[in-house]
């Protein structure tokens, strides 16, 4: 069963945004901590951004701090990531998660979505 599901992905120039979204079943949803991973080319999946179950706390990786943010909207059953400022080394498959807790990493993660790519061209 797929639970959760990305969209927004796309082609962009350098300096452009973009914003991913995250379909995920109610349970999940309501119950777990999410987030999004990406795995660039010839690379380790990596951690890109973390929101509490409530929404009330976020985290990011450094690479991407004051330039993404994660959001929650109750309304959809949503994860938002809004990129702004894109790199080209932001070009990866961004798979959106669900974890039952803390450390939010790739091997705790419970939950993931078949990916959307993202590509920043120079």
């Amino acid at each position: 069963q797929v639970q959760l599901v990305e969209s927004g992905g796309g082609l962009v120039q350098a300096g452009g945004s973009l914003r991913l979204s995250c379909f995920a079943s109610g349970h999940i949803f309501r119950s777990y901590v999410m987030g999004w991973f990406r795995q660039a080319p010839g690379k380790e999946r990596e951690f890109v951004a973390a929101i509490s179950r409530t929404g009330g706390s976020t985290f990011y990786a450094d690479s991407v701090k004051g330039r993404f943010t994660i959001s929650r909207d109750s309304a959809k059953n949503s994860v938002n990531l809004q990129m702004n400022s894109l790199k080209p080394e932001d070009t990866a498959i961004y798979y959106c998660a669900a974890g039952p807790n803390w450390p939010f990493i790739v091997s705790s993660a419970g939950y993931w979505g078949q990916g959307t790519q993202v590509t920043v061209s120079s």
